[in-house]
């Protein structure tokens, strides 16, 4: 049996300390068996952090599997929190000049990098913001998405699956073309198809999705560029302030601008929390390989 589906029926059911502690130590085990997505954590830390000895860098990348495991901890018993404690596990700043910013429709797109805990942020941001709709990457197996899924929608997310092929960008926005109010977050620190947006990060080239800054350009809504980072009793959801590019440029060229804009945010606010970035998967242009890369930028090329 699959064991994120075991997961998904007895953790739910489970103390939220002993919850806790069992996913910490599969975090400590994980990270001492140093496998493929832990030593690549630690090569996207280096990154972050090039003044760390591997000593340091070692002990960062500890913390960051801790965290990235309580996510999932978290994940699993988040349906059966109530309103209240939702509310109490999020500090939000920022919030009052967002909502300003996104004028009497309430309306606003939204760019995160995998930082801290999404899921929780939407649960609060559905409530406090505007309703959520968002795109979820189509796991396998299918019973496992099938999980995520309904955990997301007993939140309050209306979400729209990513599958290979679909026409996700007009399905989301088409959600996006309504006079309600809406909120369309969506995780774009990594994109490896051929749509994805070269940008200067850390010093170096990574790939960025161009989504966000491409539905903010359509739709002419505000682009807020969020972070998550855990703090003493939650997390901090940060609202910074809308990115904009300059008057005259072609859509291209501006959603290359916005790109760039919200990726320089996320590049300060990685350095400033670097254990709550989960990324243990390759994001930067050296790491990927030149052949497989120049053979998806010949088949599709850059958006």
């Amino acid at each position: 049996m699959n064991l994120t589906l075991v997961a998904w029926r007895v953790v739910p059911r489970l103390p939220a300390p002993l919850a806790r502690g069992l996913f910490r130590l599969a975090a400590d085990v994980a990270w001492w068996r140093h496998g493929k997505g832990v030593r690549q954590l630690e090569a996207n830390l280096a990154r972050v952090r090039p003044e760390l000895s591997p000593q340091a860098l070692r002990r960062l990348s500890r913390l960051g599997m801790r965290r990235y495991l309580a996510y999932f901890c978290e994940a699993f018993q988040l349906a059966r929190l109530s309103e209240a404690q939702v509310d109490q596990l999020v500090h939000f700043e920022g919030g009052e000049q967002a909502i300003e910013a996104m004028g009497p429709a309430r309306q606003g797109v939204l760019v995160l990098g995998h930082m801290g805990n999404w899921d929780l942020a939407g649960a609060f941001a559905t409530r406090h913001i505007a309703p959520v709709t968002t795109v979820a990457e189509h796991l396998e197996p299918e019973a496992v998405f099938q999980q995520y899924l309904a955990m997301r929608r007993r939140i309050g997310l209306t979400i729209i699956p990513l599958d290979k092929g679909a026409p996700v960008f007009r399905q989301v926005l088409r959600a996006a073309q309504t006079d309600e109010p809406w909120i369309i977050p969506l995780l774009a620190d990594r994109d490896l198809g051929r749509s994805g947006i070269e940008v200067d990060w850390f010093g170096e080239k990574a790939l960025m999705a161009p989504g966000p800054a491409a539905l903010a350009v359509e739709t002419g809504r505000p682009l807020f560029p969020v972070t998550i980072h855990r703090e003493d009793k939650g997390y901090a959801l940060v609202f910074h302030p809308p990115v904009s590019a300059p008057e005259g440029l072609d859509k291209a060229a501006r959603v290359q601008h916005l790109t760039q804009a919200w990726a320089n945010v996320l590049e300060r606010e990685i350095r400033r929390h670097p254990a709550d970035w989960h990324m243990l998967q390759k994001v930067f242009v050296a790491d990927l390989d030149p052949a497989r890369l120049a053979a998806v930028r010949g088949e599709g090329g850059a958006a």
